[in-house]
């Protein structure tokens, strides 16, 4: 059974930082694509970044620069660091896989407050 379970989220001011996590067990991510998403209120869900198997990461325009994913394969996990946030970066994010089978995580608030 695949899980992935994020945390890492909370309240933050304009300008701080965050580091979300995806945790993943019943797979193993380090030769596995991993895809970050957040929907922010009254929003659809967007793509934000991925972090391919190969180690290439790749982001919306919004938030390079200020993001980076990395991976600790002996750990299982895969990391978003989040620097520079803004208030418009406030948002559920969601971190998915697909191994075949399409599988998200449940999500971590992040609140950006100006």
């Amino acid at each position: 059974q695949v899980q992935l379970v994020e945390s890492g989220g909370g309240l933050v001011q304009a300008g701080g930082s965050l580091r979300l996590s995806c945790a993943a067990s019943g797979t193993i991510f380090s030769v596995t694509t991993v895809l970050w998403y957040r929907q922010a209120p009254g929003k659809q869900r967007e793509w934000v970044a991925t972090i391919a198997s190969g180690g290439t990461t790749t982001y919306i325009d919004s938030v390079k620069d200020r993001f980076t994913g990395s991976r600790d394969s002996t750990k299982n996990t895969v990391y978003l660091q989040m620097n520079s946030l803004k208030p418009e970066d406030t948002a559920v994010y969601y971190c998915r896989i697909l191994i075949p089978g399409d599988y998200w995580g449940q999500g971590t608030q992040v609140t950006v407050s100006s």
